[in-house]
Parts: structure tokens; sequence; C-alpha cells
């Protein structure tokens, strides 16, 4: 009695704002005590409207009171603490909405710490003490504390269930196994629960192999990525050197052409400065004959035109002209002409699809431009069962899929789509790939998809073009369109029953097109895929349209 007035007198003295024993207790004028820190920090909280209240019954101060501690409360908190406090159970030991609670105590129930299948109670570690040392007891079932007690009498005879029967599969009690489970395959629930124990134990073992297969499994796949990673750290440090050498040599390539030509330039220019200073020394003479000539010729003195001519009039020696060559100028043409052979050989070289473990270590090629040119990128692709509708019949090795409106006897799987009739392919695409669909019917949307696209629910959820997950071609009768993330696009081009896609995954490149006799582009989508793709048939409207994947090679 006297630990339950301490108790009381503990939640009398406790602060209500932060529920423990009051500290530097204060009593503000409606009389309610609060500690100090407590009732400022409430207080600060309401000066900006400069109305102060009590936080248990809402009275309002104006202005906001002056807090004095109380210093009866003080000592009576001191006293608490020392007495009350240790006398009474600590608050964990206490039973609280989570806990089990025992059955024997009165008041406010302490924790159970057993429960008896006998006795169908729970009992506290105080009231529990009789199981321990009473031999009328001993044979009693101790568990851990269970809500669940009740579960263990039969609803019809209020009696025990401590027998199994196997023929219903279910914990009977002795009155049911002598009434309506007579003649039933019966046992005792403990044998029961020892045979059903040992094949627990063999399946904890089958399951705990196969965790340390698995962990070995995931050791190995490690050290692979741990393989990976160092081959193409080494590869792109090799690469960077190859190409730093590369471009070391073609930069002193250059400076060697750039000599080489100023070289030649200087001696084709002094070869030709030569000539003109040949040139120029012939002229000169000649123009100074020609002047002595003219001026012979306007003498009018006869004798001195006569006894002058024979020495003016005899022609000088004549020199060989030099011969002019324009070999120069089309020496330099064949330089650049050379240049722009090795530039294109190295365009090719660096062009060409180089691959290590199927991925690109090179610069993409371009998008071609010829059907031939995208025959190269042809990939064989089947259709997964797993994921089919079960309204979609397919054939011809899985290549085919065939709207039908009798349910097919698919095993149930999670990857199945339940709702949209839409089937991916088995295979994922990444790196530079190129399919054809051939359809008949009404329409098909030919499209590609994450893997971890929906499976049930909406179409915007789950079909193709409906969400962020996948990019679809709608082929509707004489019309196209594109879908993506709900969001459509019409889509202008020739009509036609195949259609070509186009997929570079690293590049981020989705083309569709229309292939007859000519192969025209639809639409082409420029994005960054994160995941790989997988091909993917949506078939819509009536029974017997179909889709299929066509053989390239």
């Amino acid at each position: 009695m006297a630990q339950k007035e301490i108790q009381l007198d503990q939640e009398t003295i406790s602060c209500s704002i932060c529920l423990d024993l009051l500290r530097d207790p204060v009593t503000i004028p409606c009389g309610h005590s609060y500690c100090m820190s407590c009732i400022k920090i409430f207080w600060d909280g309401e000066d900006e409207k400069k109305i102060h209240s009590c936080p248990q019954c809402r009275l309002t101060f104006t202005p906001r009171p002056v807090l004095v501690k109380n210093t009866t409360l003080a000592v009576l908190v001191e006293e608490l603490k020392k007495t009350g406090l240790q006398a009474a159970p600590a608050d964990h030991c206490y039973a609280g909405p989570e806990d089990v609670a025992c059955d024997f105590c009165t008041g406010r129930k302490l924790k159970a710490l057993k429960s008896c299948l006998v006795c169908l109670i729970s009992y506290c570690e105080k009231h529990l003490q009789p199981h321990y040392e009473s031999p009328a007891f001993e044979k009693h079932k101790l568990v851990e504390p269970s809500r669940k007690l009740q579960e263990n009498i039969c609803s019809r005879h209020d009696e025990v269930m401590k027998i199994f029967c196997r023929t219903d599969q279910q914990c009977i009690c002795y009155l049911c196994s002598v009434d309506e489970h007579k003649g039933h395959d019966t046992v005792s629930a403990a044998a029961e629960r020892a045979e059903r124990q040992r094949q627990l134990e063999v399946s904890l073992q089958k399951i705990q192999q196969r965790i340390k297969d698995r962990d070995e499994d995931v050791k190995v796949l490690q050290k692979e990525v741990e393989a990976i990673n160092r081959s193409a750290d080494k590869a792109v440090g090799d690469s960077e050197k190859i190409f730093t050498e590369l471009v070391r040599l073609i930069l002193k390539r250059s400076s060697d052409v750039k000599q080489q030509v100023r070289s030649q330039q200087k001696t084709e220019v002094s070869r030709v400065k030569e000539l003109q200073e040949e040139l120029l020394q012939e002229i000169t003479e000649l123009q100074r004959r020609d002047a002595e000539l003219k001026q012979l010729s306007r003498t009018e003195d006869h004798n001195k035109f006569l006894h002058n001519y024979p020495s003016l009039s005899q022609p000088s020696q004549p020199t060989d002209s030099p011969s002019i060559n324009m070999r120069p100028l089309r020496y330099f043409e064949d330089m650049t002409a050379a240049v722009t052979e090795v530039r294109d050989k190295l365009q090719d070289v660096l062009g060409e699809k180089q691959t290590l473990t199927e991925v690109d270590v090179l610069l993409p090629k371009p998008e071609p431009k010829t059907r031939a040119g995208f025959l190269k990128y042809s990939c064989e692709i089947t259709l997964d069962p797993n994921t089919a509708n079960t309204e979609l019949f397919l054939s011809e090795g899985n290549r085919r899929a065939t709207l039908t409106r009798q349910q097919q006897s698919y095993s149930d799987h999670p990857d199945r789509f339940t709702e949209c009739r839409q089937v991916l392919s088995r295979e994922s695409l990444t790196g530079r790939c190129y399919w054809e669909v051939e359809w008949r019917g009404e329409g098909v949307y030919v499209a590609v998809a994450y893997k971890n696209i929906s499976r049930a629910g909406s179409s915007n959820e789950c079909g193709f073009g409906g969400n962020d997950k996948s990019w679809a071609l709608d082929c509707f009768q004489d019309n196209f369109t594109f879908w993506y993330n709900k969001v459509e696009t019409p889509v202008s081009g020739p009509q036609s029953s195949r259609v070509g896609v186009y997929l570079d995954h690293s590049a981020g490149i989705l083309s569709f097109y229309s292939i007859s006799e000519t192969m025209t582009l639809l639409h082409r989508v420029q994005t960054t895929f994160t995941q790989p793709l997988y091909a993917g048939l949506w078939l819509l409207y009536s029974s017997g349209n179909t889709a299929e994947f066509c053989k390239l090679k």
C-alpha cells in the first residue's frame, strides 16, 4: 500500500511537459507546477502572441508571470527520489501495450516472464516461483510469454488440445479424438511436433547448405567483378598510353612533314630566284643593245653610221634560256594527298567495330545508311514464355505470338503480364542490335522495355509506351504512332507489315523503320538507357492477330 502511495505521489509531482519528476519546480498562478526550464521553453514559444497560458488548463496570463522556485515541492521530490523510487519497480518491468502482462498481478501489471500451457496463464517472475518450487507444477509446460494461450483450448469441449489429427491436419482435444475424429490417424501433439521438428531440421540444413553454396557463388562472382574491373582498368590505362603515343607520333610526323615541306620550299624558291636573276641580267643586256641600235639608226652622218655598224650589227652570243619547270607545285599537291590518305586510313581503323567480351571499347560507328548495313547488327530474338500473357499463343520456336481468346495453360510466374496482352524477349539487348517484326491483323505495338516494368495493373503501369520504362511504335492498319511515358507522337511514313528496329544502347539511339521495297525511317529516339533492354510485342484488338520476329541470317 505504501508503495502505491509513493507511485501516486510520483505522478502528482511529475512535470506534465517532460513527464519526469519536477526539476527546480515552479508553481504558476493557476496552481499547476512544472520544471522551471520546461515552462520557460513553453512560454518562449508564446512570446510572439504576448499571451501566456498553462499547458494543462489553458488559463492565460498577461503579462508573463515571474517564475519562482517552489521550495516545498523541491523537498518532496528529493525525498521521493531517496525512498519511493528505490522501493517501486523500475518502469521497464511493467507491461506495456506491446508486452504480455502477468495474469496474477493486480493494479499495474508486471511483464510476464513465462506462459504455462497447462494453466493457460502468464506469470511474472514473482508469481512464477511456485511452478519452480512446488512438485504439483512439475509437469506443467512453460513457454515464452504468449497472448494466444486460448488457442490451445478446444472451442467445442473446452479442453486442452494435446492431440494432432493427421487426417485433418489440425490440433484436437481428447474428446474430439473419440467423437468426430474417431478412426482418424491421430498422434500426440508432442509426437507430431517432434516429427515436424525433424523435418524442419532437414529443411534448415538444406537452406543453410544452399546459403553456403550461394555465398560461395557470390564470392566467385565478386572475384569475377574484381577481375573485370582490373582488366577494364588495365585496358583503359593501356589504351590511354597507346593513344598518347599515337598522338605523339602524329605530332612528330606532322613536324617532320612540315620541316620537309619547308626545306623543299626553300630549295625550290632558291632555284627559281637564280633563274630569275639570270633572266633579268639577259634582259638588261638586250635593253642596252636595243638602245645602241636605235641610236645608230637615227645617225645622219653616213660615214659614222658605216663605221659603227659592223660592231653594233653583230648579234650578241645567244645564251641558253633556263628551263621553267612547274614540278614543285605538283610536289606539294602530292604531299597533301599522301597526308589525306593517312588520315582516311586512320579514320577507318578507329571506326571499325572492336569488341572485348562484347563491350565496345572504341568510338561507336554512326547509324548505318542501308539495310545491308543494318543487317550486320542483326540478332536472333525469341520470346520468353514466362512473360507471355495467357491470351498469347507462342509458336515458331517462340518467335511468333498470336492473340487468342483461349486461355493458355502457362504456369504461374512473377514475370507474366496479367492484364496487357504483352510478351518480352528472352534475350537482353545491349550494344548495337537490329531486328525486324512481321505483323498481320489489325495492329501491334513493337516495343523495347526495361526488365523492371510492371507486370500487372493499368495499361499506363505495364503497357508498352505508357510509362518511363518502355518505348513503343503502335502499328495500326494504315498509320503509325510512337508512345513513351503516356505521350503520343504521330508518325508519318509508308505503311508496311514489316518494321525494323535499330538499337545502339551505349549511344542512346532507338530507331524504327518501315520495311518494304525500300527502308524508310519512321521515328528516332535519342536518350540515355540506364538498364539492358528487352524487345516486346503487344497484340491488340481481335483474336488471330500475329507478330513474329523475322529470321535475318
